[in-house]
């Protein structure tokens, strides 16, 4: 609306990488007849601020009733909320917007507008949260039930009841309620794993976990049957252990090749690697060597974290009779747990799980501490505000709160545009369009607004 100025006047069983363009994804992976994503972009607007009102008391022997326009309620909040049924982001691929309810505008009699109602979005456990814009990690969401607020509703405007003073009995002026936050997120889901099993393609790691838990995933005798992270329970003296068997890393995955950088992550989460090694492989040593450099290159932490190295497939008498030597050569290498194994037989598992847990036990007494946490970065000056001028001569003044308080201004009300043009006054920005050389009649721009300058 038009104004002028007045004195100047003025997952966890399945996951498939995702790629996405503006929240459309435009690739992904097959898993069977199942689609499943660990990568997501969503759009989340909190609701405006109800209006406040202007009003005045009428009685029938009050003939001069004073202000009672009530405030604007709050708009709603967009919050997520973890919800440990959940185990991947595919949901987001059928709805990627949510917004939240506006504040209800201001009643007669001093009564408040209803507060608008939160959207809470429901993501899986171990979803991270960046915002796109800035890259920043909002928050990373472990725990079930935990919830984290992505964008707040807007403040209600305030009614005329709120600007009465002794000098102004009859304020004929109110606020608008503030806008909604809006924001687009990138989500990323990490496997939450105890344990996480790792190794060359067709080491066996998806037979092992379909063994040792009640996991189902696709099992053949080839390379990169599994194309997505599969999660698993085992059982060992009613000790819950959680395994993730991770797709076969190749060489240069720490670099993307394969599908090795998109699961590389999930491996992040996990406190305890067991490293099958192929007991059939032509060289055990150098795929035991090749895996530890790719975590290694991909994030040097993963490279520390405590492996047990299991030798596969001991039900066949070519690997049981290199054992021996295998073992040797892996002590040589500092391993301090290595197993012989085998999964069809179920020959030395529960050893293997016994291991494993000594591990884990040994890094749980340590303090955890995660590498990357939520970054508190002083929010710029509000006050702050940045003039320009168009080709065609009009100004356009930048500036959240001078923007903010624009959308908040009644125009139709002289009294609000009079605030206005204090406020304007109070920053500087008159002044810095004057020196500028704004003119008599300039258009000016703030937010969605189109002023005219008068002096």
């Amino acid at each position: 609306m038009d104004a002028a100025f007045f004195g100047v006047e003025w997952v966890f069983s399945a996951f498939a990488r995702t790629r996405y363009n503006q929240a459309e994804y435009s690739q992904h992976w097959e898993v069977g007849t199942h689609m499943f994503f660990d990568e997501a972009k969503i759009f989340v607007l909190s609701g405006r601020g109800g209006d406040g009102i202007v009003h005045f008391r009428r009685e029938k022997y009050v003939p001069r009733g004073g202000p009672d326009g009530g405030d604007g309620g709050a708009g709603g909040d967009v919050v997520l909320e973890v919800d440990g049924k959940l185990n991947t982001l595919s949901a987001f691929r059928r709805a990627s917007h949510f917004k939240a309810e506006a504040g209800r505008r201001g009643g007669r009699s001093n009564q408040t507008g209803r507060n608008g109602k939160d959207v809470v979005v429901s993501v899986p456990l171990g979803t991270l949260v960046r915002e796109e814009a800035s890259g920043d990690l909002l928050g990373d969401l472990v725990q079930d039930g935990e919830r984290l607020t992505v964008a707040h509703g807007g403040r209600g405007g305030r009614g005329n009841a709120r600007y009465a003073t002794s000098r102004n009995q009859t304020p004929r002026m109110a606020e608008k309620g503030a806008p909604g936050e809006e924001r687009w997120l990138l989500l990323e889901l990490r496997l939450i794993a105890d344990i996480g099993i790792i190794g060359v393609p067709n080491a066996g790691k998806s037979t092992l976990l379909s063994v040792v838990t009640n996991a189902k995933p696709k099992i053949a005798d080839y390379p990169f049957t599994t194309l997505a992270p599969n999660l698993g329970v085992a059982r060992l003296d009613d000790v819950d252990l959680v395994l993730a068997d991770i797709p076969g890393l190749i060489e240069g995955a720490h670099s993307g090749a394969g599908l090795g950088f998109d699961f590389l992550r999930h491996i992040q989460r996990t406190k305890v690697l067991i490293h099958l090694i192929d007991g059939l492989s032509a060289d055990p040593i150098a795929d035991y060597s090749q895996i530890n450099a790719e975590l290694a290159l991909f994030d040097e932490n993963l490279s520390r974290k405590p492996q047990v190295v299991a030798v596969t497939k001991m039900d066949l008498p070519d690997v049981e009779a290199r054992w021996p030597e295998l073992e040797k050569e892996f002590r040589k290498l500092g391993c301090r747990e290595v197993r012989a194994i085998s999964s069809i037989d179920k020959r030395g598992l529960r050893e293997l799980l016994g291991s494993a847990r000594r591990a884990l036990d040994e890094v749980e007494v340590q303090p955890e501490v995660d590498e990357e946490l939520p970054v508190y970065r002083a929010e710029p000056d509000s006050a702050e505000f940045e003039i320009t001028q168009s080709k065609d001569g009009e100004w356009r003044v930048k500036g959240s709160a001078i923007e903010r308080a624009a959308a908040m201004t009644y125009w139709e009300y002289d009294e609000a545009v009079r605030r206005f043009q204090h406020l304007l006054e109070r920053l500087g920005i008159e002044a810095a369009l004057r020196e500028a050389g704004a003119e008599d009649g300039d258009t000016i721009h703030i937010g969605e607004h189109e002023l005219e300058w008068r002096e």
